[in-house]
């Protein structure tokens, strides 16, 4: 329980509830809510609001949402009224982003809250902090300018980490100083306080290590890159990435308890679990499997030694499955497939938000799949994660987010 404790201790005053940066509170897609899902009724809307383009989901902090998107030439960071979506503040920043396949012009990393400031990351490689009571412009520091971070074929969308009063990137960048895959800035100031690695960026946010709060875990380009919080020392990599060039790495890292962590990707990669030595500071492989969970974009859900996610590719098909962290042996599979879709776990229950615009909701049941409720949320087409805060699910579409109870 106490590094939980130590993690929750860098977002002051967090209440129970609170969804501040991606994948939650801790990181690993999971709500600190205790309210319970029963499941057993369609969830009702609470408000809906229109956006502008863009993939970045909602957080949301002391009753209030921030959102980012894009509209027209601008990326719009806004905050909102939690209980009716009335805006509170609004701040624009002009951007010029095209998207190098022809898709969505807007934002992909969801911001983050920490220290009265809210850290955004957009595609075209800016990142601002911005004030949360007001969204006055505190720092810009400029990826593309400062570090040559390319744009790779969809755009940054690293998710910010704050941690120790730094805000931690996979950028892909470098300088005269030499490479900047992984870089610091000073929360404060925006100031680069260090720089590490030659890796690309991929579209993989890091995470800490749960057990070991002064080590920070990314899934870069090239594959498992562990590094110590304060200066970027490089503590362990691994070689973990697809043979082809077109392809991703975009899953989070997965805390499995006890130091251990699962990283997966499509492209025939598979995935494979870490150990962390805490005294050794020493990091080993477990297991890698090519077939038992390659995940495309979406980052599991880890509860019971079991791991939940959805494997194989957007284009042809997804399934969910439930594999053993022991062992990578898939205990059960979903019979319906699904294009892809993103988790959140409550309670013993899982929340699944398809593509397809459809809210699963099943058992968090290692032992088979018990889907409890399906209904039709939002449009078609999304691929942003979802937000969970005092049992109000925030999801978002290509046109609009929608607040819905969840009972």
């Amino acid at each position: 329980m106490r590094p939980i404790l130590l993690f929750l201790c860098a977002f002051t005053s967090l209440q129970a509830g609170d969804w501040p940066q991606f994948l939650g509170p801790q990181r690993n897609c999971t709500a600190t809510d205790e309210t319970a899902i029963v499941g057993s009724t369609e969830p009702e809307i609470v408000w809906k609001r229109m956006l502008g383009s863009g993939h970045a989901g909602a957080v949301v902090r002391d009753n209030c949402v921030i959102m980012t998107h894009r509209q027209g030439g601008e990326i719009v960071t806004e905050a909102l009224a939690a209980a009716d979506g009335k805006s509170l503040w609004k701040h624009a920043c002009p951007t010029a982003y095209r998207d190098s396949f022809g898709f969505d012009n807007g934002p992909r990393a969801v911001p983050c809250i920490a220290a009265g400031k809210v850290i955004t990351h957009g595609p075209e490689g800016m990142v601002q902090a911005l004030d949360f009571k007001t969204g006055e412009l505190i720092w810009s520091y400029d990826t593309v300018a400062e570090l040559e971070s390319p744009q790779g074929y969809f755009g940054r969308a690293c998710s910010p980490l704050v941690a120790d009063g730094k805000v931690l990137l996979n950028v892909g960048g470098k300088n005269a100083k030499g490479g900047a895959g992984i870089i610091a800035l000073d929360l404060a100031t925006g100031k680069l306080v260090w720089q590490a690695t030659e890796d690309e960026a991929s579209y993989s946010s890091p995470v800490l290590l749960p057990e070991d709060q002064g080590v920070s875990a990314f899934f870069t380009r090239r594959g498992v890159l562990l590094t110590q919080t304060s200066d970027g020392k490089v503590l362990a990599d691994d070689y973990f990435r697809a043979q082809i060039d077109a392809s991703v790495n975009a899953a989070a890292p997965v805390p499995c308890g006890d130091g251990r962590l699962l990283f997966t990707a499509a492209y025939d990669v598979g995935a494979g679990l870490w150990q962390w030595n805490k005294a050794e500071r020493k990091l080993t492989n477990l297991w890698k499997k090519a077939d038992t969970l390659d995940c495309h974009y979406t980052t599991p859900v880890y509860h019971a030694g079991h791991v939940f996610g959805l494997h194989g590719r957007q284009e042809s098909g997804m399934t969910l499955r439930c594999i053993s962290v022991a062992d990578g042996k898939v205990v059960w599979e979903a019979p319906d497939r699904l294009q892809g879709g993103t988790l959140i776990l409550v309670g013993d229950k899982i929340l699944l938000h398809s593509e397809a615009g459809e809210l699963w909701i099943f058992s968090a049941d290692p032992k088979k799949f018990n889907l409890l409720q399906r209904s039709q949320i939002t449009r078609a087409g999304h691929r942003s994660h979802d937000a969970y805060s005092n049992g109000q699910l925030y999801a978002r579409d290509a046109e609009k987010l929608v607040v819905l109870k969840v009972k």
